[in-house]
């Protein structure tokens, strides 16, 4: 691979969020995120951000995403666009139904971000 063909470096995220502890919300929501689950002009606006690789993973009521993004990423700008967007609101608020804000969360915050406090990579 020649140095203009060089992927751009990717930034990680990992955000965490609960969802109410019940097993037929926590269903109901893995149903929605099966293949083909989220609504095609979902999955389209993520794909348009910036953000190369997505996943969320689950424990009991908990919920990890990590999110690899390219240098183009904005997340304002995505949030700004999101919100004038009546489809990712209509998903928004089928998810709100099930989520539940991390008690120290910001308000208005869903997804917290989480902050890394040790890599192996530095460690002698």
């Amino acid at each position: 691979m020649s140095v203009s063909e060089a992927k751009p470096p990717l930034t990680r995220h990992v955000l965490l969020l609960d969802l109410h502890d019940d097993p037929e919300a926590i269903a109901a929501y893995r149903h929605w995120h099966r293949p083909g689950g989220p609504p095609a002009p979902v999955s389209r606006a993520i794909r348009a951000e910036g953000i190369a690789a997505l996943e969320i993973w689950q424990v009991g009521d908990r919920l990890v995403m990590m999110m690899e993004t390219t240098p183009d990423f904005d997340p304002a700008g995505k949030a700004e666009r999101d919100s004038a967007d009546p489809e990712i609101q209509a998903w928004e608020a089928l998810m709100d139904r099930f989520q539940r804000r991390l008690r120290f969360a910001a308000e208005g915050q869903k997804w917290v971000e989480a902050e890394r406090i040790y890599t192996l990579d530095e460690q002698p």
